[in-house]
């Protein structure tokens, strides 16, 4: 079952972005994780606009993907280098379907 880990993130001091932008990418790709998305250009649709400024979505194989990542020492001096430049919300979800009608997606 894969699933997506999504970073919301409202940078506020883009310091630390040339280095995490430039070196983030292929740690995740070490833990089986690929880019499906990192954008700026954010649009709502519906309900509050967010003040994020970069969203991004990367799809892993597993959860034990996504917590090899983030345990990763080599990520850390970027993750705290992120955390201390930014708000940043992020979640992870799984390819399932709580209601169970998409045949495509697995069930709950």
């Amino acid at each position: 079952m894969s699933v997506f880990l999504i970073a919301d993130i409202k940078v506020t001091d883009d310091g630390w972005v040339p280095e995490y932008a430039g070196h983030v990418h292929d740690i995740v790709a070490r833990h089986g994780g690929r880019y499906l998305s990192r954008s700026g250009n954010i649009r709502t649709l519906e309900g509050m606009p967010s003040d994020s400024t970069l969203m991004a979505i990367i799809q892993f194989p597993a959860m034990e993907n996504v917590d090899a990542f983030v345990a990763d020492p080599e990520y850390e001096p970027y993750g705290s280098a992120r955390q201390a430049g930014s708000i940043s919300r992020m979640q992870v979800i799984d390819d399932s379907d709580v209601a169970g009608t998409i045949p495509y997606l697995t069930g709950s």
